[in-house]
């Protein structure tokens, strides 16, 4: 059994634990395993332990692993979006889960290749009281939506949040509460909304429990990062 197979037998019990204990149904939640700052060596690892999908923060690392894996896995890119990446993440990525802004939006759809699929997109919420921190505020969501849901070449799919570290168990939950209401409102949009990403290593108990369907797993699957 190696290191990864085992990290993710564990990772599926909690996952398995947390769900029966949220009285939802089995196989509702998927796991992203964010290999980020490992070596490409893990992404084959990890797709022989039965992972699918994968994210990237860096869009040249990415675009590496990318290159190698072919079309074997099904690539996230979930790092804050720069106007000058546009045209990289819209031609090697699967999804793009940190979209903000309808200009972001715009490009990622105008530089999609004509080859390629749609490409699959969630809004990022900024966390409550965090101005600072990236993301769309909640006041903006409806219009982004509405934005995204027009563009040709992108499916809108959902909502995806980074909770301010240090939250207390409650206020976890109810940060985690109010992106599923959101992510809730944005159907109307789009048919194809059935995406909330939320919940990593420390906190997913909490954000299965409020109805995430994609947890982000990184060190609790591959260990510590290289630097």
């Amino acid at each position: 059994m190696t290191k990864i197979t085992e990290h993710l037998a564990k990772l599926n019990h909690r996952v398995t634990t947390a769900v029966t204990n949220a009285g939802r149904s089995e196989n509702c939640v998927n796991i992203l395993a964010v290999s980020k700052q490992h070596p490409a060596s893990v992404v084959e690892s990890a797709l022989i332990a039965g992972l699918t999908d994968f994210g990237e923060n860096h869009v040249h690392e990415g675009i590496e692993k990318i290159r190698l894996a072919g079309n074997k896995a099904t690539w996230h890119f979930i790092g804050q979006i720069q106007s000058n990446k546009t045209r990289q993440i819209a031609g090697y990525f699967d999804w793009a889960q940190t979209v903000c802004t309808a200009r972001i939006a715009e490009r990622l759809n105008n530089q999609r290749p004509q080859h390629a699929a749609n490409l699959q997109v969630c809004i990022q919420l900024r966390p409550s009281s965090a101005p600072e921190r990236s993301g769309a505020n909640s006041d903006d969501i409806d219009d982004l939506a509405r934005t995204i849901a027009r563009l040709p070449r992108l499916d809108l799919r959902g909502l995806m949040i980074i909770p301010l570290p240090g939250l207390d168990d409650a206020a976890l939950r109810q940060e985690f509460r109010r992106a599923r209401q959101i992510m809730e409102s944005m159907k109307q949009y789009s048919d194809a909304v059935d995406t909330l990403s939320m919940g990593m290593s420390a906190d997913l108990e909490a954000a299965i429990m409020e109805g995430s369907t994609m947890i982000r797993i990184g060190t609790d699957l591959f260990g510590q990062r290289n630097r």
